[in-house]
């Protein structure tokens, strides 16, 4: 049976009654306590994504949820057809803002606030697309602009932290500003990324990686935070976690480029093979697992209880058990049967894809730099604005200057654990851009 919450989830996605902010923080709520409600937004916008001639105001429970869920760019694709209103102008933003479209977001908070949206968010959206675009002086601008009217926001803080950027000197002011954030709202996703950074940066993994898994609580989850707690998976060999964080990222975005090398890194590393004969059979499997329920043939109470459910095709019923399939009303065994032998002929069946959750070589003779050459050379590492996974790795070699990491070929940085071929090349570009090469290249 269908349990209260998820009646609530259908009713507010699908129905007719109010849809604003407070609707959709109790999306947000419920998902990130309760894994079944993440199914029931699923299945309500799948729903939604089948019904044809949807209104505009439809298509803006669907772009917004479709928002929560991360799809991104298909949000922006709905809401475009949406009403025109204050909320999907602001999702819009946000949509954007997740696409790196900085420029669009921006111009979509200033039309949000234009139409009547809280001036307090969207001014704070703006400031972040500001933000991105490198425009730190106009976003702070916007900011200070506020007035006290904002200091009741957890975003407003969080947003103040973040002018503030990475230095060391203003550590403790950044620590303040999150804290403020967090006391209005404990599971304020960006603030409680913001922290876990934070202690990442120091040291301290398990603080780090307690605050990432708190901040992916909130919906959309942060690709940032994924891939930075499977970099904490690794460190401590928990290789089945750390594939689970990029493959979680892969659901979303399949070609990200960051999260297929980290898988296949995380992957060669555990000793699990990802070859090409894999990777080939894993493409075969997902074109099985798209095919549509449509293609195959049904009777019309099955394909009517399928459509309902917003199982739509061969692989949203490899990730749905039997139990779930009989709770709808009118689907009985004997469409259970038809389904079951439906999969099969696909070598598939119901519930099979549901989740249970160095010694280093002497260094060698360098040529004289010059004066200017010795000036970059002498800079700390941190100027490289190396990933999380590389600067560990350079830390545990004991490198600490630009000039120590010039001394080092390729194949001494690849010698130390969880340093792949990802980290070697973003070493080198980042090199590249300064004129600098590793020894021996």
């Amino acid at each position: 049976m269908t349990s209260a919450v998820e009646a609530d989830i259908q009713s507010i996605i699908t129905g007719h009654g109010p849809f604003g902010p407070a609707e959709v923080k109790s999306l947000i709520d419920s998902a990130g306590t309760d894994k079944a409600s993440h199914r029931s937004i699923r299945l309500a916008v799948n729903e939604l994504e089948s019904t044809p001639d949807r209104s505009p105001a439809t298509a803006v429970r669907l772009g917004v949820c479709q928002y929560l869920l991360g799809r991104s760019q298909h949000a922006l694709e709905t809401l475009k057809t949406a009403d025109g209103g204050a909320m999907a102008l602001y999702y819009q933003g946000l949509a954007h803002l997740a696409t790196e479209g900085f420029e669009k977001a921006k111009d979509a908070f200033s039309a949000a606030a234009g139409a009547g949206y809280d001036s307090v968010a969207c001014v704070l959206g703006k400031a972040e697309a500001l933000r991105s675009l490198g425009k730190q002086d106009e976003a702070k601008q916007e900011i200070e602009a506020l007035g006290t009217d904002a200091e009741s926001s957890a975003d407003y803080w969080c947003q103040r932290a973040s002018l503030l950027g990475n230095s060391v000197s203003k550590a403790a002011e950044v620590n303040a500003f999150l804290q403020k954030s967090l006391a209005i709202d404990s599971g304020h996703s960006g603030a409680l990324f913001a922290m876990a950074v934070f202690n990442d940066r120091l040291g301290n993994d398990a603080d780090a990686k307690n605050l990432y898994q708190q901040s992916l609580k909130r919906y959309p989850a942060s690709i940032g935070a994924l891939v930075n707690l499977g970099l904490l998976f690794e460190d401590a060999d928990d290789y089945a976690n750390a594939q689970r964080c990029y493959k979680r990222i892969l659901e979303t975005y399949p070609d990200h480029p960051r999260a297929r090398l980290y898988l296949k890194d995380s992957s060669a590393s555990s000793d699990l093979l990802f070859d090409e004969d894999q990777q080939k059979q894993k493409d075969r499997l997902d074109q099985i697992l798209s095919l549509p329920v449509s293609d195959f043939e049904l009777s019309v109470r099955s394909r009517n209880c399928l459509q309902k459910m917003g199982l739509m095709t061969l692989g949203d019923l490899a990730r749905t058990s039997e139990n779930e399939i009989l709770e709808s009303k009118n689907f009985g065994e004997t469409s259970l049967v038809e389904i079951r032998e439906m999969l099969a002929s696909k070598g598939l069946s119901l519930g099979q894809l549901v989740e249970s959750v160095a010694e280093v070589e002497p260094l060698g003779e360098i040529i004289e730099p010059t004066a200017d050459e010795q000036e970059i050379l002498s800079q700390p590492l941190s100027e490289l604005n190396l990933s999380v996974r590389a600067k560990k790795c350079t830390t545990k070699l004991g490198i600490q200057t630009i000039g120590d990491l010039v001394r080092r070929t390729g194949d001494d940085l690849m010698e130390c654990k969880n340093f792949g071929v990802t980290s070697l090349n973003e070493v080198r570009e980042k090199l590249t851009e300064r004129g600098l090469k590793l020894r021996g290249e």
